[in-house]
């Protein structure tokens, strides 16, 4: 199995704050913004992205991390939460969503769901650091740092343990 890096750390540090800077400026500032990272790799970047935002915005924002795996649409043996894990409400605020890799959009479909627990926002945005490609649902990510044409047997891997990185892994 072949493993290439296709972003370093520092890159992916510029990217992140380029899609800070993108979701300010499309908002017109932070301060209608609820940040959500799905989990897993996305809570990381979603607390770098809202790092990036509070370092520019002088805010305090939080990035509150997402479980979608009881709104998948392949998981059969799951019902969704009697009641959401966290005590955010998103009614009329802008939740900005926040992933490592869209790819069939199933994940992206099932935060939508996920998100809807919380309230009715005015928006829903997807940001995500790479787009894959390969969709299976008409979703596409509002910022993206970076598009990548993959084959369908390829995985791409964004290591947030530590520094971040991005492989491709075939």
């Amino acid at each position: 199995m072949g493993r290439t890096r296709i972003m370093s750390p520092e890159r992916v540090h510029r990217t992140l704050r380029r899609l800070a800077y993108e979701i300010i400026e499309h908002n017109r500032g932070a301060a209608s913004l609820d940040l959500f990272g799905i989990q897993r790799s996305g809570v990381p970047l979603a607390e770098e992205v809202a790092n990036e935002i509070n370092a520019v915005e002088e805010t305090s924002l939080e990035a509150t991390d997402l479980d979608v795996t009881p709104f998948r649409d392949d998981r059969d043996d799951s019902a969704p939460p009697a009641s959401p894990p966290h005590d955010v409400d998103v009614t009329d605020r802008d939740v900005i969503l926040v992933d490592d890799v869209v790819y069939t959009g199933r994940t992206a479909r099932a935060a939508l769901d996920a998100v809807l627990q919380y309230g009715r926002p005015r928006s829903i945005q997807l940001v995500v650091l790479i787009d894959r490609g390969h969709r299976e649902y008409p979703i596409q990510p509002d910022c993206t740092g970076r598009r990548l044409q993959t084959k369908p047997e390829e995985e791409v891997v964004v290591e947030t343990d530590g520094d971040f990185a991005v492989y491709v892994e075939d």
